[in-house]
């Protein structure tokens, strides 16, 4: 009786867990389709704009090494209600207060929360799925993290279309949202939802009983010295340079491809504008399925470059292409860079030998390239133009590119040719 109740209960938590998957990228993800309405509710310049996604992702980068700490001293029950609390203060604190400097510091709140979340919970994920299964929930709660970001662009369009509708909302809900946000502020809404959705995963892990965690050595955050030491390795930096510039190039892409459709080839934002970062977002969940085929039958390195040539081709469309195949071209920016963010987290712990705790840590701080890339591409197209500010993508994909060509890891992927080899030649990949 025991064993099944406990293996209902851990049914239970994984479900939960997913379920904070989903929460963490439907509040991540929403900012790329809200930037026009920022921009013309607020009347910022490209600039201003920018800085509130730089609020949200330097929250990442100041949050990911302490985080760790935290989740080691207080455990994790208390860390991910923590986390939520924080998120539910920031989206009511947005709901209620809808004015730039709120919004800017809600939106690191948020961020702060979110950083924290995605540090607690993977090691929460594999306790509670069992280590045999730890490859396929993880596979798993991609899918169901793209599904939100898939979604939420979505949930953004129907509201703003509705609410907006001189006729009256239909719906209770949409009465209901309509007495809380101002008229002229439909996109407010989504922050109300927010609320309603951080409120109801923090009674909802309250009420739930967590297992006792032990951190493996790649999980634990490792000593100061341990970071000391790998800030002082050129392969370590090179690397957290490489996850800056991938996180950098998709929240560039994300943020700024409804308002670039808007301003070049006048697509309505809240429609097709939405319609296409909800496919970029689709397209790179989907896209990691495909790479992990890739990944069974060639050399990441190569999967990479073919990737990252491929991005840069369609981004090359999305920007100087006509409208038609623009709207397109951007989402599938998205499917090519789908496998970036995992060939990059695994050359490069597979490039240490030791501190893989610590080397992750580092290299999630990375994160911040999603903080200060927009910022350069909005800077960049107050004076230039957007378009051209948004050539600065290819610096980005450009360095992802490189990585292909200069990555040495200790350990290559192991694919179908390399496991007939190493069940014919048992000593050949034996490392010397």
């Amino acid at each position: 009786m025991a064993t099944e109740m406990g293996g209902r209960r851990n049914k239970y938590l994984i479900a939960l867990i997913f379920s904070i998957f989903f929460a963490i990228s439907l509040l991540t993800n929403i900012l790329g389709p809200i930037v026009p309405d920022i921009i013309d509710t607020y009347k910022l310049s490209l600039t201003a704009a920018a800085l509130l996604p730089f609020a949200f992702f330097i929250a990442y980068g100041v949050m990911s090494v302490p985080a760790g700490i935290i989740v080691e001293v207080y455990k994790e029950k208390r860390v991910i209600t923590g986390a939520f609390l924080a998120a539910f203060v920031g989206a009511l604190s947005f709901a209620v207060l809808p004015i730039y400097p709120v919004v800017m510091a809600s939106l690191f709140v948020i961020g702060a929360g979110m950083a924290t979340l995605q540090v607690a919970i993977n090691p929460l994920l594999r306790v509670a799925g069992g280590e045999e299964h730890f490859a396929f929930n993880s596979a798993f709660a991609q899918v169901v993290f793209g599904l939100a970001s898939f979604l939420s662009p979505r949930l953004y369009s129907y509201l703003v279309r509705n609410l907006g509708k001189d006729s009256g909302p239909p719906s209770f809900a949409l009465q209901w949202l309509a007495r809380l946000v101002p008229a002229d502020r439909p996109w407010v809404s989504l922050y109300w939802i927010f609320v309603l959705i951080t409120l109801l995963m923090i009674l909802l892990i309250s009420a739930s009983k967590f297992p006792d965690v032990q951190r493996t050595a790649e999980e634990q955050v490792g000593t100061w010295e341990a970071h000391r030491k790998l800030l002082h390795n050129p392969i370590a930096l090179l690397y957290f340079i490489s996850i800056f510039a991938y996180v950098g190039s998709e929240q560039g892409t994300a943020n700024w491809m409804s308002k670039f459709l808007a301003e070049y080839h006048h697509y309505d934002p809240h429609t097709t504008g939405a319609n296409a970062v909800s496919w970029f977002w689709g397209l790179l969940t989907g896209g990691c399925l495909a790479g992990m085929l890739l990944l069974k039958i060639f050399d990441s390195r190569k999967v990479l470059v073919a990737a990252s040539t491929a991005a840069l081709s369609v981004l090359t469309v999305a920007l100087f292409g006509p409208g038609r195949l623009s709207v397109i071209a951007f989402p599938l920016v998205g499917l090519f860079a789908s496998v970036m963010w995992p060939i990059s987290i695994s050359l490069a712990l597979n490039s240490v030998s030791e501190c893989h705790g610590s080397f992750a840590g580092i290299l999630c701080t990375g994160i911040v390239g999603g903080a200060i890339t927009p910022v350069i591409i909005g800077r960049l197209g107050d004076f230039v133009g957007l378009r051209l500010g948004m050539t600065f993508l290819y610096v980005t994909f450009g360095w992802v590119l490189g990585v292909g060509f200069w990555a040495k890891p200790l350990v290559a992927n192991e694919t179908i040719g390399s496991t007939r080899t190493k069940e014919n030649s048992p000593r050949q990949h034996e490392r010397t």
